[in-house]
């Protein structure tokens, strides 16, 4: 099972940055579906899932952004206090390191989906299937 794949841009925290990888995206046709900003001083770093990595990493790149892919795994979590604590708590007594993690909830699909990057994918895969935990496919995350 093909894990999502998360674009991550390097970019200069300065006005219209962001705006600038938005319209790179949309002018393409490519459809942000997560997203989490992280600065650090001077620059910052874009993660995002989108509806169509390989266009969007490709547009990005033409563009002259620094950008990279990673795979990440997308899963549905309770909408419900202690919902990102049992997925979590499964993960770290399975010795699995959440390296980072962002969530959003969706109305259109009743959902809430977080996005997870770990030390080791494959471990997580398993013990969160093992779990009853639903991995979304990138068609899922495409249809939210």
């Amino acid at each position: 099972m093909a894990e999502i794949k998360q674009i991550s841009l390097f970019v200069e925290n300065r006005p219209g940055r962001t705006a600038k990888v938005a319209k790179t995206l949309s002018d393409a046709g490519v459809n942000i579906r997560a997203l989490t900003i992280a600065e650090a001083g001077d620059f910052g770093v874009i993660r995002m899932v989108v509806d169509d990595p390989e266009k969007g990493y490709k547009v990005l790149k033409e563009s002259a952004f620094t950008v990279s892919m990673t795979d990440v795994l997308a899963v549905e979590m309770k909408d419900t206090p202690g919902g990102l604590y049992e997925i979590v708590n499964t993960l770290g007594q399975s010795n699995v390191n959440v390296d980072y993690a962002y969530a959003f909830v969706t109305a259109k699909a009743q959902k809430a989906m977080l996005i997870l990057r770990v030390d080791d994918i494959a471990k997580a895969r398993k013990v969160l299937s093992e779990m009853g935990v639903k991995i979304a496919t990138r068609e899922e995350i495409q249809a939210i």
